[in-house]
């Protein structure tokens, strides 16, 4: 539980999981961390996006990768299932009037009459989307030869990186959230990409991928912040998550600096619609 965003296998815990986040409203915005500008500006070059364009956002949450686009001018239509945070969104992204914030559910929603989107995408949302149905429902919503780009964070583990999270691991173990012995570790430019999900749907192609890592100090409030917006440690039983926090706390304060360094990844995917058929009907 400690490595990931607290990712759900099937639909059933998928659903659940994906309806904690709306709790974390009022600490998303601060708690998670900023992606880098480079990859905005990688997103922009690899889907030829121009001011004049409309964008799609799928689960903007509090607006964290929308705020960084509507600073350039864009259109964006931005998707959020929880009310909560998309009541948070509309307040951080007041002052762009470009910018909508729709609290709706990706998968039902129906646009309103008008041209389609040059680009559909999606920041740390696209694995809470139903895998049967979610690229059909971003090539509809596409105009011809238009876009969709996903990307997520990730931790990651440099050589020399931060001990803490290994070390932090039996407690994880002791509360029962352990992560499964298989578990894997990416290194800093190594996080798996979707590249052959995406070409696999039949719908995208021309797929640009691109690596991004970088790194976040965190006090124990701070990172008890990150975690208190994952759904697996919100979902956590009171006494489980207290026992956790109070161990992290407790570590980091033999520290001196009481500080531990979390390496993030990011994996943006790029992939331009296809002509053709379209997905079935």
């Amino acid at each position: 539980m400690a490595w990931d965003n607290g990712g759900a296998a099937d639909s059933s815990a998928r659903e659940r999981l994906r309806s904690t986040f709306d709790c974390a409203a009022g600490r998303y915005q601060q708690a998670r961390p900023e992606y880098p500008p480079r990859l905005y500006d990688e997103l922009v070059t690899a889907a030829g996006l121009g001011p004049a364009d409309r964008l799609l956002e799928v689960g903007c949450a509090t607006g964290k990768a929308t705020l960084p686009l509507a600073r350039r001018g864009l259109r964006i239509t931005a998707l959020e299932i929880g009310s909560g945070l998309a009541a948070a969104a509309a307040r951080n992204l007041a002052a762009f009037p470009a910018v909508e914030v729709v609290n709706a559910d990706f998968e039902t929603w129906q646009p309103p009459p008008g041209d389609p989107f040059d680009l559909v995408f999606a920041a740390t949302a696209w694995h809470w989307l139903d895998p049967a149905t979610r690229y059909q429902r971003a090539w509809a919503l596409l105009r011809p030869g238009g876009h969709l780009a996903i990307w997520g964070q990730a931790h990651v583990f440099p050589d020399g990186g931060d001990p803490f999270f290994r070390e932090i691991q039996a407690v994880y173990d002791e509360i029962g959230e352990g992560v499964p012995p298989d578990t894997i570790c990416s290194r800093p430019g190594e996080v798996p990409d979707s590249r052959a999900d995406i070409e696999a749907s039949g719908l995208f192609g021309d797929v640009v991928v691109r690596q991004f890592d970088w790194e976040v100090s965190y006090d124990a409030d701070g990172y008890i912040g990150l975690l208190d917006t994952f759904s697996g440690h919100i979902a956590m039983a009171d006494r489980m998550r207290d026992r956790l926090y109070a161990e992290i706390r407790r570590r980091l304060s033999l520290r001196p600096d009481g500080l531990l360094r979390r390496h993030w990844g990011s994996v943006l995917h790029v992939a331009r619609r296809l002509d053709g058929p379209g997905p079935p009907s």
